[in-house]
């Protein structure tokens, strides 16, 4: 009887390969897990759907296409005049209310003139005592030349012996003191008057008056109010000379400035109005920045028709600025800038299902990747003809943050662009 477990037993079943092996087990589940990811790949390959990529996708139209630029700003008049009074005193009298019509010279105030016609006459008699002062020393100066000539007569008489030369000096000095008190008393006389001209004045300026035909905006003054102009001449009034013609002030942000030129059209709405919208044209893009913590903008004055006298100064409008307008233009949607393809399956996975997926291979190329050569405004589409994607050159022009037009390139009318892929169901 043989002995399984003798030496040349053992011998013969190395020869033969026979030998179990601790690593034997591992061979035999990864054969096993091989075997098993094959069969799940040819079952997933005989039964599973063959998906396709849906796209999304919008035509090529003509149209308009406008680019505009958002500001914001306040309605104010052509001309607006804030009317003040000069002199201090008492109100005795407003003559206007808020909204009232105005003219030229009409009176909207008037102060109490009682103190300054006091000062108008009080000036009057200071400048007729200056009058009667001067006829005085008229008289003087008249009485020195006499006395002076009867001097000089009496010397050419004696000879030179009489009066003495001391005698001669002191009347020609007399003479020459009554001169000087003539003119002093003279220039007294213009002082009174140019006192009594400003008293006069003051009483004339009691009396405001609009300097313009318009409305009345504002007024700050009741009647029995004290006003003081020592320093600074108080407001009393606002004044619009008219308010059919307006203009509406917007800040433009500096990025966009360059773009803002005179005789551009532009829309603006107002909060009293949210369902309407008022024309206006650009006549002044002031070169002064503004800056408002930490952003500069740019002053720019629209001019606003408001014959319905529907808009009031101080409004905060919205204004949209159209810097560029193309008519009959070929627009694409800017979303069919923005796409690229999706990266094709390789070989060895389209072939290889799971299994091709799991087992390692080569680094793959990116030459199924389709990348838009853009310079400048050259730019590459994606259309779809027959469910295929197709490559399409163009140069691109101006944009309105949602359409694009294109200046030239190989794109008709209404066809298919891609803007993306379709979401699944």
């Amino acid at each position: 009887m043989n002995d399984h477990n003798s030496p040349d037993s053992d011998d013969i079943a190395d020869v033969l390969g026979m030998r179990p092996t601790p690593s034997q087990p591992l061979r035999k589940g990864l054969a096993w897990f091989l075997a098993l990811a094959l069969g799940l790949a040819i079952w997933l390959a005989l039964n599973g759907e063959s998906e396709t990529v849906a796209y999304q996708t919008e035509s090529a139209r003509r149209g308009t296409l406008s680019v505009t630029v958002s500001a914001t700003g306040t309605l104010a008049p052509l001309k607006e005049v804030q009317v003040g009074i000069e002199v201090s005193g008492t109100i005795k009298s407003v003559e206007v209310d808020y909204n009232d019509q105005v003219e030229v010279g009409q009176v909207l105030a008037r102060l109490d003139t009682t103190r300054l016609e006091a000062q108008s006459l009080q000036a009057q008699a200071a400048l007729a005592a200056a009058k009667a002062k001067v006829q005085q020393v008229q008289a003087t100066v008249k009485e020195a030349e006499v006395q002076l000539a009867k001097l000089l007569n009496v010397r050419e008489l004696s000879g030179g012996k009489v009066p003495s030369q001391y005698d001669l000096d002191a009347a020609e000095a007399t003479l020459a003191r009554a001169r000087a008190d003539q003119a002093s008393a003279t220039a007294s006389v213009e002082q009174a008057q140019g006192t009594l001209n400003v008293n006069l004045t003051d009483l004339t300026k009691a009396v405001v008056k609009s300097p313009i035909n318009g409305v009345v905006l504002t007024r700050s003054v009741e009647p029995g109010q004290t006003v003081a102009s020592q320093f600074q001449a108080p407001v009393l009034f606002t004044l619009a000379e008219d308010l059919t013609q307006m203009e509406l002030q917007v800040d433009v942000d500096e990025a966009d400035v360059g773009l803002v030129k005179p005789g551009q059209h532009a829309e603006f709405s107002v909060d009293a109005y949210p369902d309407r919208t008022f024309p206006a044209e650009i006549v002044q893009v002031r070169y002064g920045a503004e800056t408002v913590d930490g952003v500069v903008t740019y002053k720019t004055v629209l001019r606003v028709d408001n014959a319905e006298l529907s808009l009031r100064p101080g409004m905060t409008a919205t204004a949209i600025i159209t810097v560029e307008r193309h008519n009959d233009a070929l627009l694409i949607p800017n979303g069919a800038l923005r796409f690229t393809p999706p990266k094709p399956a390789t070989e060895d996975e389209a072939n290889g299902g799971i299994l091709g997926a799991l087992l390692p291979h080569p680094p793959r190329s990116e030459t199924g990747r389709a990348v838009s050569a853009a310079s400048d405004n050259r730019q590459t589409l994606w259309t779809l003809q027959n469910g295929n994607l197709t490559a399409v050159e163009i140069d691109k022009g101006a944009s309105d943050g949602r359409y694009t037009e294109v200046v030239s390139g190989n794109l008709p009318e209404g066809a298919a662009i891609v803007t993306g892929l379709a979401s699944k169901p």
